[in-house]
């Protein structure tokens, strides 16, 4: 099986954009994704403006590798879409393209009207908006995801996370039905399967335990028999303890070449 394979900046969330770029292309990987936004309060982002964003530039042609999408806007309450113009156009000034958001707005048609607006703000400069769920938000599962979208319109696709889909406990029936259109790129990771998880378990996992493709218990054969047969895969796989072991440069490597070798023996 030969698909595209990016990687998502979580799995060397440390190393600036352009050392990202230099790694993820030593490593093997197509393309990246790359965080714009701190996520949490001990996490970094990295809004690339002046220096940085030529340093990446320059990282890019180095490289060959594209950036494939940004992340991630945490859609609230309080989000203000008109504010959100500037990632908009860093995205386009990468060649992004989708922007990756998720879903912190307890009202569904609040949060399906501002998705609708960030798509048409989006469309204006190339971008793509994609919305991923998270068990422990406000849309925790596929069906609910689902709703969303069909509450916001076309113009919004659906990002699936193995992970965030094992641990929802949504269905791989109900995957295989999403209509392809739906579906730009999917994550890829591995991880135990033992339920019932705490939020603090889920948090945990997503953020810094992840697996590499077949060294866990997830159905990912079955997970990819449900997305359609050549849609690009990103790997979001922190490894902490590797990473404060060997360093980010080596839990890239390590995901990029056991992915592949899972993916060539399927």
């Amino acid at each position: 099986m030969t698909r595209p394979l990016s990687v998502a900046h979580l799995t060397a969330l440390d190393l600036p954009p352009p050392a990202f770029l230099e790694a993820a292309a030593r490593a093997g990987f197509d393309g990246v994704g790359l965080r714009l936004l701190a996520v949490t309060d001990d996490s970094p982002g990295y809004p690339l403006r002046g220096a940085a964003l030529r340093a990446t530039q320059a990282a890019m042609a180095a490289t060959g590798l594209a950036v494939r999408d940004i992340e991630f806007l945490k859609i609230t309450p309080d989000l203000r879409p008109a504010d959100q113009g500037w990632l908009f156009d860093m995205g386009a000034e990468l060649g992004a393209r989708h922007l990756i958001t998720a879903p912190y707005d307890p009202d569904p048609a609040r949060l399906a009207d501002r998705l609708a607006a960030l798509a048409e703000m989006g469309q204006a400069r190339g971008l793509g908006v994609v919305l991923e769920f998270f068990p422990w938000t406000d849309v925790p599962d596929l069906p609910a995801a689902l709703q969303v979208l069909r509450a916001a319109g076309p113009g919004v696709q659906l990002l699936v996370d193995s992970l965030h889909l094992d641990r929802s406990g949504s269905r791989l029936d109900d995957l295989a039905r999403v209509p392809p259109g739906l579906l730009p790129f999917a994550h890829l990771c591995d991880a135990p399967v033992a339920p019932p998880y705490s939020t603090a378990e889920l948090l945990a996992t997503a953020r810094e335990d992840r697996l590499p493709p077949g060294a866990g218990d997830i159905d990912l054969r079955g997970f990819l028999a449900a997305l359609p047969p050549d849609l690009p895969l990103a790997l979001e796989v922190p490894m902490a303890r590797l990473q404060q072991a060997e360093g980010s440069a080596a839990v890239l490597a390590h995901v990029a070449a056991r992915s592949r070798a899972w993916l060539a023996a399927g």
